[in-house]
């Protein structure tokens, strides 16, 4: 009986496994623009994420001339979607 038990487990856990494995591999692909490498955010690349993202509000926000979109997540997280881009 215990045999039974064990192998009942391991095709659960299998199944379970290939459901996520499947899960993962049909999410979309990443689509979030990366923070750029130019004169204006070169400096942030040497902070720490908190506080470079200190500074995304002086440039980007309703007064400062690049708003975001009306639909933009929260504001206090810029560099958890936007990712550093690799030096080339």
């Amino acid at each position: 009986m215990e045999k039974k038990k064990a192998a009942f487990y391991n095709v659960m856990f299998l199944i379970i496994g290939a459901g996520i494995l499947i899960f993962l591999l049909m999410a979309p692909p990443e689509s979030t623009v990366k923070l750029p490498r130019d004169k204006d955010h070169i400096a942030f690349y040497d902070m720490p994420r908190k506080e470079a993202e200190k500074h995304c509000s002086k440039c980007h926000g309703k007064e400062a001339g690049n708003p975001l979109p009306e639909k933009h997540p929260p504001k206090f997280r810029c560099l958890f979607c936007h990712k550093l881009t690799k030096a080339s």
